[in-house]
This record gives structure tokens, sequence and C-alpha cells, in this order.
């Protein structure tokens, strides 16, 4: 095959394919080219972006077609962030020499990609999969035992998924509904198949009751293995509500609880990077409501709102990341006075808070007023209220408690040795200065984010009822928080645990399990009994008929005879309920 051939082969793989194929070389390549490496593996698949619009790869067998890639609106925006988020985890992780982070991370990106463009449910199976069993390496890497058990409950939780997404799918076929990653009907062919389905993208995006993994694992991971963490694996869940179930109105009621419940949570957390996963639920819960509303406005606003999502909360959760770099903690009730010695770090967070929150002329704005418009217009009152609340207490406990107890409150004097060598390392400097020029750069120009939408849009963020009101909501969440630390009514920071849902599945259940588990055991055993009665009164009756034992190996041959009988048995009465 000639050049030409090979370019044309190459092109037909779906983006992402080409990084994971070259994290399998990170672990022979010299720490100082690695990153180089990487980064050139991400910019060759970016390039894949540009291949347009269609069905690149379809694959014919067993009666189905397997789109291995397709490329449209909706896939676009989805790996562009993608592929920067990669980007920024690779400048991040610069600091450290271990592959064992470096390799996953860049698989696990490549995984999100390809699954992005797979056109059936049984290559998204495939890459969905890959993203839990690539992913989970990132915090079994903190090499620490909680880690070690949170990593085996994420990658149970996430198999689990995948199976979900798997079995779904074999309905789907079983009922003539075919394989094809589109939109999905509730009341056609195949429905228990698309409930399954539905329920498998719903444990991704951390739906309610569901979303105990994400509050467990990602604290639990490694200052750079959060990072990567927080970008791919519920976003790409998002994508696929986007693409298999727009305007599935039950979506508004989830999204809802999603965005209110996390608040409580977040605020008595102290953990901060366990705050920002709370947060990071929150937010989730803005795209979900979107996706249910799914009119062309409502989707691009949860489009564009993982897009830059994608962005801040990287930035918040670098800023931790070096925070828990240079001190060993990130602990509410042990942090304060950083602003002294990691002043850029503070900055960078401050960005991000400010983006989070939803500031005029930051990233967060400009995409969560499309979400608002939408529900505005959507005439769903009691679902636009509980956005309103969400939203000031995403200032509360992402835009104000993360950089106050990080940087400024307590005053805690650390002791210098630790910030010998200034700030955090370049690499992760780097990183946390273009997420938040991004942060930045999005909120003052947002129409080159509005341009990649998947649908046309002619929308102003900047008109004076969208500034005014989303100004008079954060000067009174602002004027709250005060009031709270001034009067003593905040909830303190003290070291403490959250139970979260998974409260039930890893504690409240194994007690009322074992129980219901032993009554059934019981019950097994005496059904046992009963037939080992049986079948020895059926074997008397044999040798009686047949006037004298029979010879030959007593145990192999009884235990032949009693299955035969026994399979015939059973044969029979199937035959007779069938027929």
């Amino acid at each position: 095959m000639n050049s030409a051939g090979i370019a044309v082969q190459f092109s037909a793989l779906p983006p992402g394919v080409v990084m994971i194929l070259a994290a399998i070389a990170v672990p022979w390549i010299p720490h100082m080219a690695r990153q180089a490496w990487m980064l050139a593996a991400i910019a060759l698949s970016a390039w894949g972006l540009t291949t347009g619009a269609g069905e690149h790869f379809v694959w014919t067998a067993l009666g189905y077609e397997f789109v291995l890639y397709r490329a449209d609106a909706l896939t676009f925006p989805f790996a562009l962030i993608f592929h920067i988020a990669a980007a920024l985890n690779v400048f991040y992780s610069a600091h450290d020499r271990k592959w064992t982070e470096h390799m996953p991370s860049l698989a696990y990106a490549g995984a999100a990609i390809a699954a992005v463009h797979a056109g059936d449910l049984v290559s998204l199976f495939f890459w969905w999969e890959a993203t839990a069993v690539t992913s989970v390496f990132l915090i079994l890497s903190a090499g620490t035992s909680r880690a070690q058990k949170a990593a085996m409950r994420y990658l149970l939780v996430q198999v689990a998924s995948g199976v979900l997404l798997l079995a779904g799918a074999a309905v789907l076929a079983a009922e003539g509904a075919g394989i094809a990653f589109e939109a999905f009907d509730f009341n056609g062919p195949g429905a228990i198949g698309v409930w399954l389905v539905f329920l498998a993208f719903g444990i991704k995006a951390a739906f309610p009751f569901l979303n105990g993994w994400l509050q467990d694992a990602y604290p639990e991971a490694t200052a750079t293995g959060t990072v990567a963490l927080s970008a791919f694996t519920t976003k790409l869940a998002i994508y696929a509500l986007a693409r298999g179930f727009p305007g599935t109105d039950m979506l508004i009621w989830i999204g809802a609880a999603m965005t209110a419940l996390p608040v409580f949570f977040a605020v008595i957390e102290n953990d901060l990077r366990r705050v920002l996963a709370f947060s990071l639920n929150n937010q989730l819960g803005f795209m979900v409501v979107a996706v249910g509303i799914g009119t062309p406005l409502a989707i691009n606003g949860a489009v564009a709102h993982a897009f830059v999502h994608i962005i801040y909360k990287a930035l918040l959760f670098m800023s931790m990341g070096a925070v828990l770099y240079r001190v060993g903690t990130v602990k509410a009730s042990a942090l304060g006075g950083l602003y002294r010695h990691m002043p850029f770090t503070m900055v960078c967070c401050i960005i991000g808070a400010m983006s989070i929150s939803a500031f005029p002329l930051f990233s967060g704005f400009v995409a969560k007023s499309l979400t608002m418009s939408a529900l505005g217009y959507s005439g769903i009152v009691w679902a636009y209220l509980v956005l309103l609340f969400a939203s000031a207490g995403v200032l509360e406990h992402s835009g104000i408690k993360i950089p106050y107890f990080a940087f400024f409150a307590h005053g805690t004097a650390y002791d210098k040795k630790l910030f010998a060598d200034g700030e955090a390392p370049v690499g992760m400097r780097i990183a946390m200065g273009i997420a938040a020029l991004l942060c930045i750069g999005i909120g003052v120009f947002p129409a080159p984010l509005y341009s990649i939408l998947p649908h046309a849009i002619d929308y102003s963020p900047y008109d004076a009822s969208h500034v005014v009101g989303q100004m008079q909501l954060l000067v009174f969440a602002m004027l709250a928080f005060i009031g709270l630390i001034r009067f003593g009514l905040y909830p303190p920071e003290i070291p403490s645990t959250v139970l979260n849902s998974d409260w039930f599945y890893r504690r409240l259940a194994p007690r009322i399990g074992r129980p219901i588990l032993a009554a059934i055991a019981s019950v097994w055993t005496s059904f046992v009994t009963v037939l080992r009665g049986y079948r020895d009164a059926l074997w008397d009756l044999v040798e009686r008929v047949m006037h004298a034992p029979i010879t030959g190996p007593t145990v192999p041959g009884r235990a032949v005879m009693v299955q035969t009988i026994l399979l015939t048995v059973i044969l029979a009465v199937g035959y007779l309920v069938a027929g």
C-alpha cells in the first residue's frame, strides 16, 4: 500500500484512537520527551476533526451496521474540548515523572473522544468501557488504601453502566429496533432496552442516588488524576443524553434535583476537592435540565455549558491540586493564608470561581444564560426557581468557599520550607494560566464558542436583562454568605465525614441484605434436603423394580442417573408448558 493509501486508512480512524496507540508507547519514552510525544498525539488526533461531517468508518456484519466513526455538529464541540482538556492535563502533569499516570490519562482521553464519534451502541459500549478501565488507574496511582478501595468501587459502577448499555443494545436488536445510536423512543420497539440504555447513561452522568461514585472516587485520585477525571466521564454522559434523549421531560426533574441536592452537601464538606466533586454534580444538573427541555436553544446551552465547564472545573481542580502538591492537604479546616505563598494559584482559583459562578465577562455566564433563557421560554416556573437557588448555591460553595477557605481564612502560618520553591511547578502554572485565559477569553468573546454549537444561534448574552438579573442574584448570594459568616451561622469547617447516597449501598444495603440472604440460604438448604429425599426414594424404587442393586461405582452412577431423570422431568415439564 502506498503512502496515499495509508493516509486514507488513517483518516478513517476515529479521532482519539491515535492517542490510545500513542499511550502504549509512553512507558518507553524518556520523561523529557514524553510530554512532546503526548502533545503530538493529541494534535494529530485533533487534526482528524477536520475530516468533515458524515459516517467515515462503517462496518457491516451479522446484518448490522457498526458505525465506528461518525462526525456531525454535535460531536465536534465535545471532541474539541476533550482534546483541549487532554492537552491541559499534559502540561499540568509535566512535573510528574511516573508514566503510570501519563499512559492511562492519554488513553482515557482518547477513549472518550472515540466514544463521542461512535455511531452505534456496540461501538459506544466498547469505548464506554475503555474509559472505565483506563480512568481507574488515575485513582489507583494515589497509592493509598482509601484510593484503592475507592478505585474498585468506581470500576464496579462504571463497568455496571457498560453492562447495562450492552444489555440495552441487545434488547433493542432483538426487538428489531436496531443498534443505531440515535434519539430513542420509550414507547417504541424494545422499550426495556431503551430504559436500560437510559439507566446506563444516568449512572455515568451521576443521576441522584447513582452519584456516590463521583464524590467517593474523584477526591481520592492524585492531584493530576482528578483534573483528567473531571473532564471526560460525566461530559461523555451528557453528550450521550443529548444524542439519545433530547426533549425527555423526566430529565428536567432529574436535572433539577441534581442542581439542588449537592448544594447542601458541599456547604458542610471539609475536603475542598470533595466540595468540587459535589459542585461538579450540581453543574451536570444544569446540562441535564437543558437536554430535557430539548429545544435548539436548550441543546446549545447544554453543549456550551459542558464546553466551558470542563475548562473552569479543571482550573479549580488544578488550583486545589497545586495546594495539595505544596501543602499536602486540601482540608478547609487546615488551610488559609496561602495567598501570601501562592498568589498565582490564588488568582487562577478566583478566575475559576468567578467563571463557575457565572459572573459577566467570564465563560460560565455566556453558557449558563443559554440554559436559563431556554428554561424561561419553556414556561416551567418551578424548574427555573430551582435553578436560581442552585445558581446561588454555586456561588456560595464554589465561588466563595473554595478560594476563601483555601487562601484567606484562618491565616494559618505554614512552615516556610514548604514554599522554598515558591509557587506550584511550572507545568502546573502553565496549565492553570491557559485555562484562566480561556475562561476570560470565552466570556469576553463568546462568538467563537457560539459558532461551533450544534444549532445556529442568534443570541446576545450581554443584554441588560441578563446582566442585571445575574448580578442581582450574585450580590444577594454574597450578602447571604457574609451574613452567615458574620453572625456565626455558617457551618464550621471541621474534620468530618459527610454521608452521601452511596451510604445506602455500602452500609445499609449489606445490613438489610445479610438477613435476607440468610433466609434465602435457609430455604434453599431445606429445598435441597427435600430434593435429596426424593432422590433417595426414587433410587430405592428403581432398585426394587430391577430386583437387585446396581453394580459399579455407586456415587457416580447414582449421580448420572439422578441427573438424567431430573433432566427428563424438566424437559417434559417445559414441553407441556410450551404446548
